[in-house]
């Protein structure tokens, strides 16, 4: 392998004169931490370590780490000679994100957890790699309400996510269809609002049901090891609590929580159909005095910065016949349900400020008015972003025109359960986040872009792993390198480099969609979609 064969593409990358050596590992091949490089060396002893089934001992006489404060945070710069492997980081993260760069120039047999074959010769390139990331939120977001994913899964997709250089998880918990996370204050929450008796089999307009119970949760010490997993790979954990729509799981294990002057909570369960759901929380003291509750847990849990709240399809037809939201709209001062809305949200954006948190919430959370701490998740295409950039909140762009990845990746009939408009890795490689029309003043609002995994129709990891690679290695390089205009982007050169990087994939046991188009056991013959054709608006 060779650094033209790196995904991301670095920033600049050189060969070491005279000419295309290689540094070789073997038995004798040393690890040396630096200082604040030492879970960064553990973590590459025990990883490559697993591979090559090499020891890695400490000691000077093979790879370096260390920490150059003068490079920025997650900066790295790699430097192979015929003496050593040095890997410099602007701080731990860099060197860890440079450790990922030395795997990939491994080849893909690097990527695996035990040697294959007979002890073979391990060849580091000689070269320079000067790098660092054009976003600081790189991230992706894993729906685990709809169909759960067990916690193996999870710690899986983190290592598949650091080897793509991405370091944030919106990890979306709680849904109509499921509520994820234990809550100790109040335990009907996954006692009854983990599991669904039975589940829609494809699109909602599908004759078919899966009848069999549905569900699972995390306990919260596997969130706690999830959240831990994930910092020694550099990535954020942003948990999302769904509120105030979405909210038919918690409803269905607390029926106060509904609009119970408008229909019989009692009589609710969790969601088995996709869609949206009109029942939603109450806008009442109460409600909020629970929730308050629930983060309180989740900040022990979750030391990110961002809070997500949800706040997206909020169907407001039960507060337009409650008579007590009729009432708490009168008593605000609010002119109709969006300014309830926004002030259900204004209350937690308040009380996660107090403690030291960032509310960040769906761009529905606009409508009515935004306090001016809370960021944005434009999702509805690029003009959510766009006003929220103007308004001076801080945006994540994740447009579900371009970045959706439950969404089809091709027009064929044999595209598995095909949802919304076709997103072919090239038109993920081409997608740009910051939006031209934004000023440089606007554009500093983007903290960055995350790519969306939706799982209605994505019933297991193999479903998951269909619809999300190998578009998420084209995401991740949008996010981290720093490309010409998407009709300059070549193309060509990174369908090239994927044909390395599909042998890192089959190293991982990805089951990606093949560039031929899918394999036999990925196709889901008979089941409904809901393909939208044409092409997607880009606004």
């Amino acid at each position: 392998m060779s650094f033209e064969e790196l995904i991301p593409a670095p920033r600049k990358a050189w060969w070491v004169p005279p000419g295309r050596g290689a540094f070789p590992l073997d038995e004798e091949t040393a690890l040396h931490a630096g200082p604040g490089t030492e879970r960064v060396a553990s973590w590459l002893r025990a990883t490559l370590g697993a591979a090559t089934g090499l020891p890695f001992p400490d000691g000077r006489n093979g790879i370096e780490l260390g920490v150059d404060t003068g490079m920025e945070p997650e900066a790295y710069r790699v430097a192979v000679d015929g003496h050593a492997v040095r890997i410099d980081g602007g701080s731990a993260a860099g060197v860890f994100w440079g450790a990922q760069t030395l795997r990939q120039l491994l080849g893909p047999d690097a990527f695996r957890r035990a040697p294959i074959g007979p002890r073979r010769e391990w060849l580091v390139p000689m070269a320079v790699i000067e790098d660092s990331p054009r976003f600081a939120w790189r991230g992706l977001m894993l729906d685990v309400a709809r169909h759960f994913m067990p916690k193996d899964g999870v710690l899986r997709y983190l290592d598949l996510m650091a080897a793509h250089k991405l370091n944030v998880l919106h990890f979306h918990l709680t849904d109509d269809q499921g509520w994820r996370v234990e809550i100790r204050k109040y335990p009907r929450l996954t006692e009854v609002g983990s599991w669904r008796a039975r589940t829609k089999f494809g699109h909602r307009a599908s004759p078919l049901w899966e009848e069999k119970p549905h569900g699972g949760f995390y306990t919260q010490d596997d969130i706690r090891e999830i959240v831990a997993y994930a910092a020694e790979r550099h990535i954020t954990v942003v948990p999302e609590i769904d509120v105030p729509g979405h909210s038919q799981a918690a409803i269905a294990a607390y029926p106060e929580l509904g609009n119970t002057d408008v229909i019989d909570t009692t009589s609710l369960t969790v969601w088995d159909n996709w869609g949206i759901s009109a029942n939603v929380l109450a806008p009442t003291d109460n409600t909020l005095r629970f929730y308050e509750g629930v983060f309180e847990e989740l900040l022990e849990l979750f030391p990110s910065r961002f809070v997500h709240v949800g706040g997206d399809e909020c169907l407001k037809d039960q507060w337009r016949r409650s008579p007590a939201a009729q009432k708490r709209i009168q008593e605000l001062g609010v002119a109709d349900e969006d300014g309830l809305q926004a002030w259900f949200i204004g209350h937690f954006d308040n009380w996660l400020s107090a403690r030291g948190r960032r509310l960040i919430g769906w761009d529905e959370i606009l409508e009515g008015g935004l306090a001016k701490g809370a960021a944005v998740s434009s999702w509805r295409g690029y003009a959510g972003g766009i006003a929220a950039a103007r308004a001076g909140h801080d945006v994540v762009m994740c447009p579900e025109q371009q970045v959706y990845l439950d969404h089809r990746q091709h027009a064929g009939a044999d595209e598995p359960v095909p949802i919304g408009y076709v997103r072919t890795l090239e038109d993920v490689y081409r997608f740009e986040p910051v939006p031209p029309e934004l000023t440089e003043d606007e554009a500093a609002h983007v903290l960055g872009t995350q790519a969306n995994v939706w799982t209605e129709v994505t019933e297991d990891q193999a479903r998951v792993d269909y619809q999300t690679f190998p578009r998420l290695s084209a995401f991740a390089e949008v996010a981290w390198s720093r490309l010409p205009a998407p009709a300059e982007r070549d193309f060509a050169d990174f369908e090239r480099r994927m044909a390395a990087h599909y042998r890192r994939l089959d190293a991982l046991g990805v089951g990606y969609r093949p560039p031929s188009g899918p394999l036999p056991w990925q196709k889901r013959p008979g089941v409904l979609g809901r393909p939208i054709e044409g092409a997607p608006p880009n606004r």
